[in-house]
């Protein structure tokens, strides 16, 4: 018999191993990689691990048909392909700290493209959250532009196009999930992401990219597995227990944790904007949920 807090433990580790992404990922650039070759050996570690995933879910059911295949194939280009170059990519332009805030507007952008594809009603509390989420990041976006200048409009506009790529992977995919399994569609389109990344660095570098300082790779490794494939399972294993709704309730952490690693690790500063800025994003959030 499990316990509450066992679900709470869970959903909260996985939503700051999900937070560690953004740091790594600062870390690494560090070291002079690019987008295209860090992501590449981040899914090219991680392949393996959701491919085993996807086939101890599938074991003793329904093999895929050719309906399944296509939408697991879109999924994964969606969800995790294009979600996540655009995230990597927007992350040498702005902020870790910036980058988990704009990330955490998904649920708001759910709400956006459910009312443009399904005529959903939204009501006036759901309006004020949204309100107060998007001042929230307006807040720490102007003070970043301030001192950066153009590469923060260029880096929040790739951030915000991964959140809106992922909130596209989560409308679609509700049926999927009740028709596929959670774990199964996770490692089936996770491992479709892998391959599309892989192939797109053999399409734009030569070989000769794949030669990186050994940081890189061990950061890479890290990333792959503490920051990729085990969230994954430990949200899972969260819903399992403790629900959806209590789950990402859980995961609200996961700015602030962003935020605290930024500072400890990569020396990004902790200003008023964005205290207050956090703070706001994560009332909107709250106040969806509350309002849903």
């Amino acid at each position: 018999m499990s316990l509450p807090w066992q679900g709470l433990a869970l959903a909260g580790a996985g939503a700051v191993a999900f937070s560690g992404k953004a740091i790594i990922v600062k870390l690494a650039y560090r070291y002079g990689v690019d987008a295209v070759t860090l992501i590449m050996y981040r899914m090219l570690l991680a392949l393996p691990m959701f491919a085993a995933l996807a086939w101890w879910a599938g074991r003793g059911k329904s093999p895929l048909t050719r309906r399944d295949a296509g939408v697991v194939a879109g999924l994964g280009f969606s969800g995790y392909y294009l979600a996540s170059f655009l995230d990597f990519a927007g992350l040498a332009y702005i902020s870790a700290s910036l980058e988990r805030l704009i990330l955490y507007l998904n649920p708001t952008l759910v709400l956006a493209l459910s009312v443009a594809l399904h005529r959903t009603r939204v009501t006036a509390r759901q309006l004020a959250a949204l309100a107060v989420s998007y001042a929230g990041v307006l807040m720490v976006f102007g003070h970043e532009a301030s001192l950066q200048g153009a590469d923060v409009v260029l880096g929040a506009a790739l951030c915000l196009g991964s959140a809106i790529s992922y909130a596209v992977y989560l409308v679609y995919s509700g049926a999927e999930v009740k028709r596929l399994g959670a774990l199964r569609l996770t490692g089936l389109a996770s491992s479709v992401a892998c391959l599309l990344c892989i192939v797109q660095f053999l399409l734009l570098r030569p070989l000769s990219a794949a030669a990186v300082a050994p940081q890189v790779l061990w950061l890479s490794l890290l990333n792959a597995t503490v920051c990729t494939f085990a969230p994954v399972l430990m949200v899972m294993m969260a819903i399992e227990r403790i629900g959806p709704t209590a789950t990402a309730q859980t995961g609200m952490i996961g700015p602030v944790a962003t935020i605290a690693l930024g500072v400890l690790l990569l020396g990004e500063p902790f200003t008023a904007w964005v205290a207050a800025g956090t703070v706001l994003v994560l009332a909107g959030i709250w106040l969806l949920a509350r309002a849903r």
